[in-house]
């Protein structure tokens, strides 16, 4: 595909953009990344504009932004629509990716999917629509969270990624499909251990992202080896994700819903 210099970058482009800035560390975004230069190819652009386009869009992380990382300033009004679009729903940022991606491959005219949260009288075309949903947004979901905490347990510390989960802080069943099911910042990367104990009410974390645990611990059936190491974090802080901090909203419901306290 030819590069397109100087041509002004679509919807569609910096929606692709976004989605991999969600996905890797902001140290990473460089034209020497493969993933950078995966998309760079797709797009017909350079590596480098790509990672600029990256970097305009990191100016409106209020994580960055809290470490006087604000990302390039010179950006489109483009890029904070998208931004704002997608940023609490990677579900739909998933799907529509995918959707852009099939269009590139094809030559296909892209026209943005919509889709209806009520599933009363649905067609079965959209069931179907509604299942690919889920999938490819649980699993962004899934990356996006691991890749926050480098794909390592935010309590723990085990970088094993066949033993981690991207648990909800608000249980998905509960979450808002809109603003709050795929919304990395109601994710914890976890351990599958640390995960049942959070699902359960065992553990949480304070507004302060220090780990609490319920005194009902200790009326849990389990050897003491396995007790004492649980403990053992007790008002520790979470490893500290690069970006997606989890809400205080998120952590609320989970202290006053969820926990054991």
């Amino acid at each position: 595909m030819a590069i397109n210099r100087g041509k002004r970058w679509t919807e569609e482009e910096t929606t692709l953009a976004y989605a991999l800035y969600c996905e890797i560390p902001f140290g990473q975004i460089t034209g020497r990344n493969p993933k950078v230069i995966k998309l760079a190819q797709l797009l017909g652009r350079t590596p480098g504009s790509v990672g600029m386009k990256m970097c305009n869009l990191a100016r409106f992380d209020p994580e960055l932004q809290k470490r006087n990382v604000g990302g390039l300033k010179n950006g489109s009004k483009m890029d904070e629509i998208v931004y704002r679009k997608y940023e609490s729903n990677l579900e739909e940022l998933a799907y529509q990716v995918q959707l852009i991606k099939e269009s590139l491959s094809t030559g296909e005219i892209y026209e943005p999917k919509y889709y209806n949260q009520e599933q009363v009288n649905m067609p079965e075309g959209r069931d179907k629509v509604r299942e690919v949903k889920t999938r490819v947004g649980q699993d962004a979901f899934r990356r996006v969270v691991l890749s926050s905490y480098h794909n390592k347990c935010c309590i723990t510390g085990i970088n094993n990624s066949e033993l981690l989960v991207a648990s909800h802080i608000k249980p998905w069943s509960v979450s808002d499909a809109a603003t709050e099911k795929t919304n990395p910042r109601n994710g914890l990367c976890l351990n599958s251990l640390h995960d049942k104990t959070f699902d359960c009410g065992l553990i949480t974390i304070d507004k302060g992202l220090h780990v609490i645990i319920s005194d009902n611990l200790a009326k849990t059936d389990m050897d003491n080896n396995t007790r004492e190491w649980l403990k053992s974090y007790d008002h520790r802080q979470i490893a500290l994700p690069e970006k997606f901090i989890p809400s205080v909203e998120f952590i609320e419901y989970h202290n006053d819903v969820i926990f054991q306290g």
